[in-house]
């Protein structure tokens, strides 16, 4: 489960299912913008929460953090990989 809340303050969640944090986070932000019922996604100290189900544990990510980390060149070519991937993912 992703949650976070829009620029209005109302909290919004999505189940989504990925194998690591940052992906559940690009698969999630699209899924945000595109339902008409949720408002603009702030980008900069917006925190994104994650529950992992089975077993339950909870994250949070910034989104500049994730952000950040996409715009990163570096790292082995799986992650360089990685990045692009979920780069795509939020187009």
């Amino acid at each position: 489960m992703v949650s976070v809340s829009d620029v209005d303050g109302i909290e919004q969640t999505v189940e989504v299912t990925a194998a690591t944090l940052y992906e559940a986070v690009a698969a999630a932000l699209p899924a945000f913008r595109e339902d008409e019922w949720v408002g603009q996604i702030g980008n900069g100290l917006t925190t994104v929460n994650l529950t992992v189900e089975q077993p339950a544990v909870e994250h949070q990510v910034r989104l500049q953090d994730f952000l950040a980390w996409l715009k990163n060149k570096g790292g082995s070519p799986a992650e360089v990989v990685f990045r692009e991937k979920l780069t795509r993912m939020l187009r």
